[in-house]
Protein backbone atom coordinates (compact mmCIF):
# COMPACT_ATOMS: atom_id res chain seq x y z
CA UNK A 1 0.00 0.00 0.00
CA UNK A 2 3.12 2.49 1.04
CA UNK A 3 4.21 1.36 -2.36
CA UNK A 4 1.10 2.19 -4.20
CA UNK A 5 0.71 5.60 -2.60
CA UNK A 6 4.46 6.68 -3.09
CA UNK A 7 4.16 5.75 -6.93
CA UNK A 8 0.93 8.08 -7.00
CA UNK A 9 2.99 10.58 -5.56
CA UNK A 10 5.43 9.83 -7.84
CA UNK A 11 3.22 9.70 -11.45
CA UNK A 12 1.50 12.80 -10.20
CA UNK A 13 4.44 15.06 -10.01
CA UNK A 14 5.51 13.41 -13.52
CA UNK A 15 2.39 14.24 -15.06
CA UNK A 16 2.44 18.22 -13.41
CA UNK A 17 6.06 17.96 -15.33
CA UNK A 18 4.77 17.36 -18.70
CA UNK A 19 1.76 19.47 -18.43
CA UNK A 20 3.78 22.11 -17.49
CA UNK A 21 6.46 21.72 -19.98
CA UNK A 22 3.56 20.85 -23.08
CA UNK A 23 2.22 23.80 -22.47
CA UNK A 24 5.43 25.53 -23.27
CA UNK A 25 6.64 23.17 -25.74
CA UNK A 26 3.01 24.06 -27.68
CA UNK A 27 3.66 27.59 -27.83
CA UNK A 28 6.83 26.91 -29.48
CA UNK A 29 5.61 25.58 -31.70
CA UNK A 30 3.40 28.65 -33.12
CA UNK A 31 6.36 30.70 -32.41
CA UNK A 32 8.03 31.22 -35.40
CA UNK A 33 10.51 34.00 -34.50
CA UNK A 34 13.63 31.86 -34.72
CA UNK A 35 15.83 34.48 -36.42
CA UNK A 36 17.26 33.99 -39.93
CA UNK A 37 20.37 34.94 -38.44
CA UNK A 38 20.33 31.79 -36.30
CA UNK A 39 19.80 32.91 -33.05
CA UNK A 40 18.42 30.56 -30.62
CA UNK A 41 15.90 32.11 -29.01
CA UNK A 42 17.70 32.73 -25.90
CA UNK A 43 17.77 29.33 -25.71
CA UNK A 44 20.77 27.88 -23.42
CA UNK A 45 22.62 24.78 -24.76
CA UNK A 46 25.80 23.10 -25.12
CA UNK A 47 28.49 25.24 -26.32
CA UNK A 48 29.62 22.84 -29.04
CA UNK A 49 26.31 22.81 -30.21
CA UNK A 50 25.17 24.33 -33.91
CA UNK A 51 23.36 26.97 -35.35
CA UNK A 52 22.59 26.39 -39.02
CA UNK A 53 21.33 28.04 -41.91
CA UNK A 54 17.54 28.83 -42.86
CA UNK A 55 17.17 27.63 -46.24
CA UNK A 56 13.43 26.06 -46.50
CA UNK A 57 13.10 23.16 -48.87
CA UNK A 58 9.34 21.35 -49.82
CA UNK A 59 9.31 18.26 -47.80
CA UNK A 60 7.56 15.28 -47.05
CA UNK A 61 7.41 14.12 -43.35
CA UNK A 62 9.22 10.78 -42.92
CA UNK A 63 5.50 9.40 -41.74
CA UNK A 64 4.74 9.45 -45.23
CA UNK A 65 7.35 7.98 -46.58
CA UNK A 66 7.81 5.42 -49.62
CA UNK A 67 7.28 2.32 -46.64
CA UNK A 68 10.08 0.65 -48.42
CA UNK A 69 12.14 3.63 -46.96
CA UNK A 70 11.08 2.73 -43.75
CA UNK A 71 9.54 -0.91 -43.40
CA UNK A 72 10.57 -4.30 -45.40
CA UNK A 73 7.95 -4.69 -48.07
CA UNK A 74 7.09 -8.16 -46.69
CA UNK A 75 8.53 -10.34 -44.33
CA UNK A 76 11.02 -13.03 -45.08
CA UNK A 77 10.26 -15.96 -42.77
CA UNK A 78 13.17 -18.36 -42.78
CA UNK A 79 13.35 -21.88 -42.75
CA UNK A 80 14.45 -23.00 -39.66
CA UNK A 81 14.76 -26.65 -40.34
CA UNK A 82 18.46 -27.56 -39.32
CA UNK A 83 18.18 -30.18 -42.28
CA UNK A 84 20.49 -28.39 -45.04
CA UNK A 85 18.90 -30.46 -47.77
CA UNK A 86 15.36 -29.93 -46.68
CA UNK A 87 15.97 -26.71 -46.86
CA UNK A 88 16.83 -26.85 -50.54
CA UNK A 89 14.36 -29.16 -51.80
CA UNK A 90 11.50 -26.39 -49.84
CA UNK A 91 12.85 -23.62 -52.06
CA UNK A 92 13.31 -25.90 -54.88
CA UNK A 93 9.68 -26.91 -54.98
CA UNK A 94 8.18 -23.10 -54.29
CA UNK A 95 10.33 -22.06 -57.11
CA UNK A 96 8.17 -25.07 -59.20
CA UNK A 97 5.41 -23.20 -58.22
CA UNK A 98 6.29 -19.76 -59.17
CA UNK A 99 7.01 -21.26 -62.43
CA UNK A 100 4.08 -23.29 -62.62
CA UNK A 101 1.90 -19.87 -62.20
CA UNK A 102 3.60 -17.35 -64.42
CA UNK A 103 3.02 -20.23 -66.98
CA UNK A 104 -0.50 -20.65 -66.30
CA UNK A 105 -0.81 -16.37 -66.82
CA UNK A 106 0.76 -16.51 -69.42
CA UNK A 107 -1.96 -19.15 -71.18
CA UNK A 108 -4.81 -17.34 -69.47
CA UNK A 109 -3.70 -13.65 -70.36
CA UNK A 110 -3.12 -15.04 -74.33
CA UNK A 111 -6.70 -16.13 -74.31
CA UNK A 112 -8.19 -13.11 -72.79
CA UNK A 113 -6.37 -10.99 -75.50
CA UNK A 114 -8.58 -12.97 -78.19
CA UNK A 115 -11.60 -11.63 -76.93
CA UNK A 116 -13.34 -10.41 -80.37
CA UNK A 117 -17.19 -11.23 -81.25
CA UNK A 118 -17.26 -14.87 -82.10
CA UNK A 119 -14.63 -15.93 -79.60
CA UNK A 120 -15.77 -17.88 -76.82
CA UNK A 121 -12.98 -16.73 -73.53
CA UNK A 122 -14.88 -18.63 -71.13
CA UNK A 123 -14.71 -22.10 -73.24
CA UNK A 124 -11.41 -21.70 -74.30
CA UNK A 125 -10.41 -21.26 -70.48
CA UNK A 126 -12.49 -24.17 -69.49
CA UNK A 127 -10.47 -26.21 -72.07
CA UNK A 128 -7.53 -25.50 -70.30
CA UNK A 129 -8.73 -27.38 -67.33
CA UNK A 130 -6.50 -25.37 -64.51
CA UNK A 131 -6.50 -25.90 -60.83
CA UNK A 132 -7.34 -22.49 -60.06
CA UNK A 133 -5.69 -20.47 -57.47
CA UNK A 134 -5.67 -17.31 -55.71
CA UNK A 135 -2.34 -17.03 -56.38
CA UNK A 136 -2.97 -17.18 -59.90
CA UNK A 137 -6.14 -14.80 -60.33
CA UNK A 138 -3.54 -12.03 -58.39
CA UNK A 139 -0.52 -12.85 -61.10
CA UNK A 140 -3.39 -12.52 -63.97
CA UNK A 141 -5.03 -9.68 -61.92
CA UNK A 142 -1.64 -7.60 -61.46
CA UNK A 143 -0.41 -8.29 -65.24
CA UNK A 144 -3.12 -6.50 -66.36
CA UNK A 145 -3.22 -3.47 -64.09
CA UNK A 146 0.71 -3.30 -64.92
CA UNK A 147 -0.49 -2.52 -68.51
CA UNK A 148 -3.62 -0.40 -68.55
CA UNK A 149 -2.77 3.05 -70.56
CA UNK A 150 -5.24 5.35 -71.89
CA UNK A 151 -5.45 3.63 -74.86
CA UNK A 152 -6.32 -0.01 -73.71
CA UNK A 153 -8.36 0.66 -70.29
CA UNK A 154 -11.89 -0.12 -71.80
CA UNK A 155 -10.71 -3.11 -73.14
CA UNK A 156 -8.49 -3.78 -69.61
CA UNK A 157 -11.75 -3.28 -67.04
CA UNK A 158 -13.57 -5.77 -69.72
CA UNK A 159 -11.10 -8.60 -70.08
CA UNK A 160 -10.71 -8.13 -66.27
CA UNK A 161 -13.76 -8.74 -65.15
CA UNK A 162 -14.65 -11.53 -67.30
CA UNK A 163 -11.69 -13.65 -66.30
CA UNK A 164 -13.10 -12.20 -62.55
CA UNK A 165 -16.46 -13.86 -63.17
CA UNK A 166 -14.77 -17.02 -64.62
CA UNK A 167 -12.93 -17.38 -61.66
CA UNK A 168 -15.86 -17.41 -59.45
CA UNK A 169 -17.72 -19.78 -61.05
CA UNK A 170 -14.76 -22.56 -61.00
CA UNK A 171 -15.33 -25.18 -58.13
CA UNK A 172 -12.95 -25.47 -55.44
CA UNK A 173 -12.18 -21.53 -55.40
CA UNK A 174 -13.77 -18.41 -54.01
CA UNK A 175 -12.80 -14.53 -54.43
CA UNK A 176 -10.77 -13.16 -51.32
CA UNK A 177 -10.94 -9.60 -50.64
CA UNK A 178 -7.84 -9.15 -51.86
CA UNK A 179 -8.94 -10.89 -55.02
CA UNK A 180 -11.73 -7.91 -55.06
CA UNK A 181 -9.08 -5.17 -54.45
CA UNK A 182 -6.95 -5.59 -57.45
CA UNK A 183 -10.45 -5.87 -59.39
CA UNK A 184 -11.25 -2.28 -57.57
CA UNK A 185 -7.45 -1.08 -58.71
CA UNK A 186 -8.07 -2.32 -61.95
CA UNK A 187 -11.42 -0.24 -62.38
CA UNK A 188 -10.24 2.95 -60.78
CA UNK A 189 -7.53 3.30 -63.35
CA UNK A 190 -10.00 2.20 -65.85
CA UNK A 191 -12.43 5.10 -64.22
CA UNK A 192 -15.50 2.69 -63.73
CA UNK A 193 -16.58 4.16 -60.96
CA UNK A 194 -19.56 2.67 -60.76
CA UNK A 195 -18.78 -0.92 -61.63
CA UNK A 196 -15.79 -0.04 -57.95
CA UNK A 197 -19.35 0.57 -55.94
CA UNK A 198 -21.13 -2.45 -57.40
CA UNK A 199 -17.61 -4.53 -56.18
CA UNK A 200 -18.01 -3.19 -52.89
CA UNK A 201 -21.71 -4.41 -52.28
CA UNK A 202 -21.07 -7.85 -53.51
CA UNK A 203 -17.96 -8.43 -51.25
CA UNK A 204 -20.73 -6.92 -48.45
CA UNK A 205 -23.25 -10.00 -49.95
CA UNK A 206 -20.83 -12.33 -49.91
CA UNK A 207 -19.89 -11.76 -46.38
CA UNK A 208 -16.47 -10.82 -47.19
CA UNK A 209 -14.84 -7.88 -44.54
CA UNK A 210 -14.11 -4.39 -46.07
CA UNK A 211 -10.62 -3.64 -45.11
CA UNK A 212 -9.04 -0.11 -44.49
CA UNK A 213 -7.50 -1.12 -48.04
CA UNK A 214 -10.61 -1.32 -49.60
CA UNK A 215 -11.52 1.83 -48.36
CA UNK A 216 -8.08 3.70 -49.61
CA UNK A 217 -8.44 2.51 -53.19
CA UNK A 218 -11.96 4.16 -52.95
CA UNK A 219 -11.13 7.49 -51.41
CA UNK A 220 -8.05 7.44 -53.87
CA UNK A 221 -10.49 7.21 -56.93
CA UNK A 222 -13.05 9.65 -55.85
CA UNK A 223 -12.11 13.39 -56.61
CA UNK A 224 -15.39 14.80 -55.45
CA UNK A 225 -15.71 16.05 -51.74
CA UNK A 226 -19.08 15.27 -51.47
CA UNK A 227 -18.40 11.67 -52.67
CA UNK A 228 -15.80 11.01 -50.66
CA UNK A 229 -17.66 12.50 -47.66
CA UNK A 230 -20.59 9.74 -48.31
CA UNK A 231 -18.24 6.97 -48.61
CA UNK A 232 -16.50 7.55 -45.65
CA UNK A 233 -20.03 7.82 -43.66
CA UNK A 234 -20.61 4.36 -45.51
CA UNK A 235 -17.59 2.72 -44.00
CA UNK A 236 -18.57 4.14 -40.32
CA UNK A 237 -21.80 2.53 -40.14
CA UNK A 238 -20.35 -0.53 -42.29
CA UNK A 239 -21.00 -3.84 -40.28
CA UNK A 240 -18.80 -5.50 -42.32
CA UNK A 241 -15.77 -2.84 -42.14
CA UNK A 242 -13.12 -4.63 -40.45
CA UNK A 243 -10.81 -2.23 -38.43
CA UNK A 244 -9.19 -4.29 -36.22
CA UNK A 245 -6.50 -3.40 -34.42
CA UNK A 246 -8.22 0.61 -33.99
CA UNK A 247 -10.28 1.04 -31.10
CA UNK A 248 -13.49 1.94 -33.20
CA UNK A 249 -13.96 2.20 -36.77
CA UNK A 250 -13.95 6.07 -36.60
CA UNK A 251 -9.61 5.98 -35.57
CA UNK A 252 -9.41 3.12 -38.65
CA UNK A 253 -10.96 5.84 -41.04
CA UNK A 254 -8.31 8.53 -39.74
CA UNK A 255 -5.80 6.41 -40.18
CA UNK A 256 -6.79 5.52 -43.83
CA UNK A 257 -6.95 8.95 -44.15
CA UNK A 258 -3.68 9.99 -42.80
CA UNK A 259 -2.12 7.53 -45.27
CA UNK A 260 -3.57 9.11 -48.26
CA UNK A 261 -3.20 12.56 -47.51
CA UNK A 262 -6.40 13.90 -46.95
CA UNK A 263 -6.04 16.41 -44.21
CA UNK A 264 -9.71 18.52 -45.02
CA UNK A 265 -11.51 15.13 -44.66
CA UNK A 266 -10.25 14.40 -41.44
CA UNK A 267 -10.81 17.36 -40.06
CA UNK A 268 -14.55 16.84 -40.89
CA UNK A 269 -14.47 13.57 -39.64
CA UNK A 270 -13.33 14.58 -36.68
CA UNK A 271 -16.08 16.57 -36.28
CA UNK A 272 -18.25 14.35 -36.88
CA UNK A 273 -16.67 11.73 -34.42
CA UNK A 274 -17.47 14.22 -31.08
CA UNK A 275 -21.00 14.90 -32.94
CA UNK A 276 -21.85 11.32 -32.39
CA UNK A 277 -20.27 10.67 -28.93
CA UNK A 278 -17.06 9.37 -29.51
CA UNK A 279 -14.23 10.29 -27.75
CA UNK A 280 -10.76 10.62 -29.32
CA UNK A 281 -8.04 8.63 -28.01
CA UNK A 282 -3.82 9.27 -28.40
CA UNK A 283 -4.04 8.14 -31.99
CA UNK A 284 -7.35 10.05 -33.03
CA UNK A 285 -5.26 12.85 -31.70
CA UNK A 286 -1.49 11.98 -32.95
CA UNK A 287 -3.41 12.13 -36.54
CA UNK A 288 -5.74 15.29 -35.77
CA UNK A 289 -1.85 16.65 -35.08
CA UNK A 290 -0.54 15.40 -38.40
CA UNK A 291 -3.15 16.83 -40.43
CA UNK A 292 -3.35 20.71 -38.25
CA UNK A 293 0.62 20.85 -39.21
CA UNK A 294 -0.43 19.72 -42.87
CA UNK A 295 -2.57 22.25 -43.10
CA UNK A 296 -0.22 25.15 -41.72
CA UNK A 297 -3.13 25.57 -39.02
CA UNK A 298 -0.26 26.17 -36.39
CA UNK A 299 -2.47 27.76 -33.55
CA UNK A 300 -4.93 24.92 -34.43
CA UNK A 301 -2.20 22.42 -33.37
CA UNK A 302 -1.72 23.90 -30.08
CA UNK A 303 -5.45 23.78 -29.45
CA UNK A 304 -5.45 20.14 -30.26
CA UNK A 305 -2.14 19.70 -28.41
CA UNK A 306 -3.48 21.32 -25.23
CA UNK A 307 -6.85 19.76 -25.76
CA UNK A 308 -4.93 15.92 -25.69
CA UNK A 309 -3.47 17.26 -22.49
CA UNK A 310 -6.10 18.49 -20.71
CA UNK A 311 -8.36 15.28 -21.83
CA UNK A 312 -5.51 13.28 -19.72
CA UNK A 313 -4.03 11.55 -22.90
CA UNK A 314 -0.04 12.09 -22.29
CA UNK A 315 2.48 11.89 -25.42
CA UNK A 316 3.14 8.65 -27.06
CA UNK A 317 6.20 7.26 -29.02
CA UNK A 318 4.06 9.03 -32.18
CA UNK A 319 3.64 12.54 -30.54
CA UNK A 320 6.79 13.04 -29.57
CA UNK A 321 7.82 11.82 -33.27
CA UNK A 322 5.24 14.30 -34.56
CA UNK A 323 6.67 16.93 -32.38
CA UNK A 324 10.44 16.26 -33.14
CA UNK A 325 9.60 16.75 -37.13
CA UNK A 326 7.35 19.76 -36.08
CA UNK A 327 10.05 21.65 -34.73
CA UNK A 328 13.04 20.31 -37.06
CA UNK A 329 10.84 21.37 -40.27
CA UNK A 330 10.72 24.73 -38.29
CA UNK A 331 14.21 24.67 -37.98
CA UNK A 332 14.16 24.83 -33.90
CA UNK A 333 17.16 22.92 -33.09
CA UNK A 334 17.11 23.83 -29.43
CA UNK A 335 13.81 23.69 -28.60
CA UNK A 336 14.44 19.71 -30.31
CA UNK A 337 17.23 19.35 -27.91
CA UNK A 338 15.32 20.07 -24.81
CA UNK A 339 12.45 17.89 -26.24
CA UNK A 340 14.58 14.70 -26.34
CA UNK A 341 16.09 15.45 -22.63
CA UNK A 342 12.65 15.79 -21.80
CA UNK A 343 11.47 12.49 -23.24
CA UNK A 344 14.31 10.30 -21.37
CA UNK A 345 12.80 12.30 -18.07
CA UNK A 346 9.79 10.91 -18.15
CA UNK A 347 10.94 7.77 -19.35
CA UNK A 348 10.48 7.92 -22.60
CA UNK A 349 13.92 7.15 -24.09
CA UNK A 350 14.56 8.55 -27.94
CA UNK A 351 15.42 5.98 -30.05
CA UNK A 352 17.06 5.86 -33.93
CA UNK A 353 12.98 6.86 -35.27
CA UNK A 354 13.28 9.70 -33.17
CA UNK A 355 16.55 11.10 -34.21
CA UNK A 356 15.67 10.47 -37.72
CA UNK A 357 12.55 11.92 -38.03
CA UNK A 358 14.44 15.42 -36.67
CA UNK A 359 17.12 15.12 -38.85
CA UNK A 360 14.54 14.78 -41.89
CA UNK A 361 12.66 17.69 -40.88
CA UNK A 362 16.34 20.10 -39.88
CA UNK A 363 17.89 18.46 -43.39
CA UNK A 364 14.49 19.68 -45.46
CA UNK A 365 14.97 22.87 -43.51
CA UNK A 366 18.55 23.28 -44.49
CA UNK A 367 20.01 23.01 -41.26
CA UNK A 368 22.63 20.26 -42.03
CA UNK A 369 24.69 21.78 -39.08
CA UNK A 370 22.37 20.63 -36.93
CA UNK A 371 21.46 17.31 -39.03
CA UNK A 372 25.60 16.49 -38.62
CA UNK A 373 24.98 17.55 -34.50
CA UNK A 374 22.15 15.18 -34.12
CA UNK A 375 23.13 12.23 -36.15
CA UNK A 376 26.72 12.16 -33.84
CA UNK A 377 24.13 12.57 -30.47
CA UNK A 378 22.68 9.53 -31.87
CA UNK A 379 25.96 7.81 -32.22
CA UNK A 380 27.39 9.01 -28.97
CA UNK A 381 24.58 7.51 -27.17
CA UNK A 382 24.81 4.04 -28.88
CA UNK A 383 22.58 4.27 -31.54
CA UNK A 384 23.97 2.24 -34.69
CA UNK A 385 22.78 4.41 -37.85
CA UNK A 386 20.61 2.98 -40.33
CA UNK A 387 19.76 3.09 -44.21
CA UNK A 388 17.02 5.38 -43.34
CA UNK A 389 19.45 7.40 -41.35
CA UNK A 390 21.79 7.42 -44.02
CA UNK A 391 19.32 7.94 -46.55
CA UNK A 392 18.82 11.94 -44.72
CA UNK A 393 22.06 12.67 -44.15
CA UNK A 394 22.62 12.00 -47.94
CA UNK A 395 19.32 13.75 -49.57
CA UNK A 396 20.59 16.84 -47.42
CA UNK A 397 23.88 16.75 -48.22
CA UNK A 398 22.92 16.41 -52.27
CA UNK A 399 19.84 19.35 -52.04
CA UNK A 400 22.27 21.75 -50.33
CA UNK A 401 24.80 20.70 -53.41
CA UNK A 402 27.39 19.11 -51.14
CA UNK A 403 28.35 16.17 -53.30
CA UNK A 404 31.41 15.66 -51.45
CA UNK A 405 29.83 15.35 -47.83
CA UNK A 406 26.89 13.21 -49.21
CA UNK A 407 29.56 10.81 -50.75
CA UNK A 408 31.86 10.14 -47.32
CA UNK A 409 28.16 9.83 -45.99
CA UNK A 410 27.66 7.14 -48.68
CA UNK A 411 31.18 5.30 -48.09
CA UNK A 412 30.77 5.08 -44.37
CA UNK A 413 27.19 3.58 -44.72
CA UNK A 414 29.02 0.71 -46.42
CA UNK A 415 32.03 0.25 -44.36
CA UNK A 416 29.51 0.06 -41.33
CA UNK A 417 27.62 -2.58 -43.20
CA UNK A 418 24.52 -0.91 -44.08
CA UNK A 419 23.47 -1.38 -47.84
CA UNK A 420 22.16 1.77 -49.42
CA UNK A 421 18.47 0.85 -50.85
CA UNK A 422 16.66 2.63 -53.85
CA UNK A 423 16.46 5.85 -52.26
CA UNK A 424 19.62 6.22 -51.16
CA UNK A 425 20.81 5.28 -54.51
CA UNK A 426 17.98 7.43 -56.13
CA UNK A 427 19.94 10.43 -54.10
CA UNK A 428 23.31 10.22 -54.95
CA UNK A 429 22.43 9.98 -58.99
CA UNK A 430 20.94 12.95 -58.74
CA UNK A 431 23.80 14.53 -56.98
CA UNK A 432 26.04 13.27 -59.71
CA UNK A 433 24.30 14.70 -62.03
CA UNK A 434 23.69 17.64 -60.64
CA UNK A 435 27.49 18.12 -60.82
CA UNK A 436 27.60 16.93 -64.42
CA UNK A 437 29.12 13.92 -63.94
CA UNK A 438 27.04 11.39 -65.53
CA UNK A 439 28.72 8.80 -66.60
CA UNK A 440 29.58 8.11 -63.06
CA UNK A 441 26.04 8.41 -62.22
CA UNK A 442 25.28 5.80 -64.92
CA UNK A 443 27.95 3.47 -63.37
CA UNK A 444 26.17 4.14 -60.37
CA UNK A 445 22.64 2.25 -61.39
CA UNK A 446 25.09 -0.74 -62.70
CA UNK A 447 26.46 -0.74 -59.04
CA UNK A 448 22.99 -1.22 -57.86
CA UNK A 449 22.49 -3.95 -59.33
CA UNK A 450 26.01 -5.63 -57.87
CA UNK A 451 24.79 -5.34 -54.43
CA UNK A 452 21.96 -6.67 -54.67
CA UNK A 453 19.50 -3.18 -55.12
CA UNK A 454 17.14 -3.68 -57.92
CA UNK A 455 16.71 0.01 -59.18
CA UNK A 456 13.13 1.51 -58.60
CA UNK A 457 11.54 3.14 -61.52
CA UNK A 458 11.93 6.61 -59.20
CA UNK A 459 15.54 5.91 -59.83
CA UNK A 460 15.67 5.25 -63.62
CA UNK A 461 12.95 8.29 -64.32
CA UNK A 462 15.98 10.48 -61.99
CA UNK A 463 18.86 9.41 -64.74
CA UNK A 464 16.81 9.47 -67.70
CA UNK A 465 15.38 13.27 -66.46
CA UNK A 466 19.17 14.36 -66.18
CA UNK A 467 20.07 13.40 -69.27
CA UNK A 468 18.06 14.77 -71.12
CA UNK A 469 17.81 18.33 -69.38
CA UNK A 470 21.52 18.00 -69.91
CA UNK A 471 20.92 17.56 -74.11
CA UNK A 472 21.91 13.80 -73.45
CA UNK A 473 19.25 11.83 -75.58
CA UNK A 474 21.34 9.14 -76.87
CA UNK A 475 22.39 8.32 -73.14
CA UNK A 476 18.93 8.59 -71.64
CA UNK A 477 17.49 6.45 -74.48
CA UNK A 478 20.20 3.69 -73.49
CA UNK A 479 19.21 3.86 -70.34
CA UNK A 480 15.81 3.21 -71.04
CA UNK A 481 16.86 0.37 -73.57
CA UNK A 482 19.37 -0.81 -70.42
CA UNK A 483 15.61 -0.72 -68.14
CA UNK A 484 14.06 -2.77 -70.45
CA UNK A 485 16.47 -5.37 -71.07
CA UNK A 486 16.49 -6.51 -68.10
CA UNK A 487 12.61 -7.11 -67.73
CA UNK A 488 11.90 -3.56 -65.29
CA UNK A 489 9.22 -1.36 -65.81
CA UNK A 490 8.23 -2.40 -69.47
CA UNK A 491 4.92 -1.44 -69.45
CA UNK A 492 6.11 2.03 -68.32
CA UNK A 493 8.94 2.61 -71.23
CA UNK A 494 6.76 5.34 -72.83
CA UNK A 495 5.93 7.37 -70.10
CA UNK A 496 10.06 7.19 -69.69
CA UNK A 497 10.96 7.98 -73.64
CA UNK A 498 8.15 10.65 -73.66
CA UNK A 499 10.34 12.69 -71.52
CA UNK A 500 13.17 12.31 -74.05
CA UNK A 501 10.95 12.96 -77.14
CA UNK A 502 9.84 15.76 -75.12
CA UNK A 503 13.32 17.41 -74.76
CA UNK A 504 14.26 16.96 -77.76
CA UNK A 505 11.12 18.92 -79.17
CA UNK A 506 12.21 21.68 -76.88
CA UNK A 507 15.40 21.73 -78.19
CA UNK A 508 14.45 22.31 -81.54
CA UNK A 509 12.07 25.24 -81.29
CA UNK A 510 14.79 27.38 -79.18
Amino acid sequence: MVLTMRYMVMFGQRVHQSISYFCYISRSLCDRSFRDDGGDNGCEVNDSFPKGGSLKLDFDSAMHMDPTATLPEMSIVGIHDSDENGSQEDFSHQQRVFNDVRFDADRILEILHQDEPGFDVRLALDELQLGLSTFLVREVLKRILKTINHTNRNRSAKLSYKFFVWASLQSNYSHTSNTYHLLMSIFANCQEWKAMGRLVDQMTEYGLPTTARTFNILICAFSEAGMRRRLVERFITSKTFNYRPFKHSYNAILHSLLAVKQYNLIEWLYRQMLVNKHSPDVLSYNILLCAKYRLGKLLEFQTVLDEMLRSGFFPDFHTYNILLHVLGKDDKPCEALKLLNHMREVGCEPNILHFTTLMDGLSRAGNLVACQYFFDEMVRKGYMPDVVCYTVMITGYIVAGELENAQKMFDEMIVKGQLPNAFTYNSMIRGLCMAQKFEEARAMLDEMESRCCSPNFIVYRTLVANLRNAGKQHEAYKVVEQMVKKGHYIHLRSKLEGYVKESRRRNVYK
